[in-house]
């Protein structure tokens, strides 16, 4: 049960966001431009960094939400999330994904630079600046938003088919149209 009264029932941030959409508005204005504005990172490899940092801080509701929204964005789909949340070490992901899922573990470990060994890595796969900035950027954005829905203990979906239908909402309308729509 959360520790907040809601005047909704809905699951998770969306539940938040439509309780207070004073808040939501800037929320969803920020997940938009990181997951869905022009990058050099592709919108499913967005997605995909955001589901691993919400595994790694143990937020169902995100880690479920975002890898739903990857797969609907990623060739290898929730086969490829699944691996990648599992151990992307050995998920068939490119090295320079794999080193930029490694610089966003560092960033939600702790408060503090990036080590110079990762940033190597990433560069010597190819990662460019734009790809650290926006890697450690929104590593660092769902541990706010990961704390915001595990700090208030927001409900799970009743039904995991949830996802896919906000993943279709998200990839057509992005965060400020589709994460406040009600099925």
């Amino acid at each position: 049960m959360p520790h907040i009264a809601l005047s909704n029932d809905l699951p998770g941030i969306t539940g938040l966001m439509a309780h207070r959409p004073d808040t939501a508005g800037p929320l969803g204005d920020l997940a938009d431009a990181l997951l869905r504005a022009p990058s050099s990172l592709d919108p499913g490899e967005r997605e995909l960094i955001a589901a691993y940092v919400s595994r790694l801080n143990d937020t169902e509701f995100c880690s479920s939400s975002h890898g739903a929204f990857a797969a609907a964005q990623l060739a290898g789909g929730q086969e490829l999330v699944g691996a990648v949340l599992a151990d992307p070490g050995t998920a068939p992901v490119s090295g320079r994904l794999r080193a930029l899922l490694s610089v966003a573990a560092e960033v939600r470990n702790a408060a503090r630079p990036v080590s110079d060994e990762a940033i190597a890595l990433a560069r010597a796969e190819g990662a460019n600046d734009t790809d650290l900035h926006d890697t450690v950027l929104i590593a660092a954005a769902f541990c706010m938003y990961n704390r915001y829905v595990s700090g208030l203990a927001t409900e799970l979906p009743k039904d995991d088919e949830y996802y896919n239908h906000a993943a279709q909402r998200i990839v057509a309308d992005g965060y400020r149209g589709g994460i406040l729509q009600d099925d």
